[in-house]
């Protein structure tokens, strides 16, 4: 079973609280179908376990194959600089099928963040080197495709439904207690 390599910390962007029994850390690419699928799962899944949970996510974005997904991860990164990560992620899984340049802008200006800041951000890469930082996390971790979810710090190798990561949660809550 694959382990988490790249530890959970402040620096990631986190939903729940820090001491939760259980962290589910997601990698996962804006413009990947299955990711845009999984999205409203990992919500039922945070209302179903409330403050036991914490969920984290991380940029695995696979450029080769979606053109839009590392600008993508650069614009959530920018919105997460100034605050609003989980707005601006939010807003991109919800518009999966219209990523690029004008939703990028169309978001931004909901946001209330500066447009000229993105356009400098992204013709500068300034969020570049965060991405990267989390996609070699996930290739040390052996991540090779999205989603990939991890439970506690070890690969969940089942499928993505609600009652299978409900079922994979459970489990590592029982675990955690028993050890």
């Amino acid at each position: 079973m694959a382990i988490l390599k790249a530890p959970v910390t402040v620096e990631d962007h986190g939903q729940g609280p820090e001491d939760a029994e259980v962290t589910l850390v997601e990698y996962g690419d804006y413009e990947c179908p299955h990711c845009g699928r999984a999205y409203p799962i990992v919500h039922q899944v945070q209302k179903h376990f409330g403050e036991r949970l914490r969920f984290v996510f991380r940029n695995f974005p696979l450029s080769q194959m979606h053109p839009h997904a590392e600008a993508a991860a650069e614009v959530a990164e920018f919105a997460g600089a100034q605050g609003k990560f989980w707005e601006m992620h939010g807003g991109l899984f919800e518009n999966q099928e219209r990523l690029g340049e004008a939703l990028f802008l169309e978001l931004t200006k909901e946001l209330k963040l500066s447009t000229t800041a993105l356009h400098e951000a992204l013709e500068q890469k300034t969020f570049e080197a965060r991405v990267r930082a989390d996609f070699t996390g996930g290739i040390r971790s052996g991540v090779n495709g999205t989603p990939t979810f991890f439970i506690n710090g070890h690969r969940h190798n089942g499928s993505f439904d609600f009652d299978e990561l409900v079922a994979a949660i459970r489990e590592a809550m029982i675990t955690r207690k028993s050890a």
